[in-house]
């Protein structure tokens, strides 16, 4: 039993080890995929795409029997969608805009917020264990970034809509799937759709804006080998 334990144990902290260094890689393929010379940014439409794949899956996986059908109302789905494409620009924005280290730092912030949120909204109290848990990993991420971290005005701006739209649709989440007792697909179900079309709304002309040159094809297909090599692997 004792074995068992330890294996399930050294398991969990390789698997953790692995999760982090390849969130690292991420982050810093993600930029070098924004900031190239000959790519330039076009995440926004990049994600438009993926949550059409996503659609695709789950649309084939409720059609094999694997996802139960359910129903969520069109009002929620659109305050969900809101939340996140606010958190899904502001996100790329901001890595591409700020340092990898002030990204970072601005996606600790969001623990921070959430908790906030769940304590004046849900009137929830945490443990004294969790937060110093939650503040022993700010901590730490603090100081192993503190070395790459620079400001600036418009950076700073976008983090800050980034942070409190992401938490938000956090919070939304876990409201949703305790309400309706959705597991991930389901919500998947309903939101997938409705947030590809408006990404690939949208996508375009805000990836023009800040790149003033149209997607191509072949910019598709290098974000997608970056992220598909680099990103999805975080997810595992």
């Amino acid at each position: 039993m004792t074995s068992t334990k330890k294996r399930k144990e050294k398991a969990l902290g390789a698997s953790t080890k692995q999760n982090v260094v390849k969130t690292h890689k991420s982050v810093k393929k993600s930029t070098s995929c924004s900031n190239g010379r000959k790519h330039k940014v076009s995440t926004t439409t990049l994600t438009g795409l993926h949550f059409t794949a996503t659609t695709l899956m789950t649309t084939s996986l409720q059609r094999l029997g694997y996802i139960e059908t359910s129903h969520l109302p069109l009002s929620e789905v659109l305050k969900f969608v809101l939340f996140a494409s606010f958190s899904i620009v502001g996100m790329n924005v901001s890595l591409m805009w700020n340092s990898v280290g002030f990204y970072q730092i601005a996606k600790l912030s969001m623990i921070r917020v959430t908790c906030l949120l769940e304590v004046v909204l849900d009137k929830k109290i945490y443990s004294r264990d969790t937060k110093l848990s939650i503040a022993l990993v700010l901590l730490g991420v603090g100081i192993c970034t503190v070395t790459d971290v620079s400001v600036n005005a418009r950076g700073f701006i976008t983090a800050l809509v980034a942070v409190w739209s992401t938490s938000l649709q956090q919070y939304h989440v876990h409201r949703l799937r305790r309400k309706y007792s959705f597991g991930s697909f389901n919500l998947l179900e309903h939101t997938a759709p409705v947030q590809a079309v408006s990404l690939l709304v949208i996508g375009p002309f805000l990836d023009r804006s800040l790149t003033n040159r149209w997607l191509m094809v072949t910019t598709i297909l290098f974000h997608g080998k970056c992220y598909t090599r680099y990103s999805l692997a975080s997810f595992s």
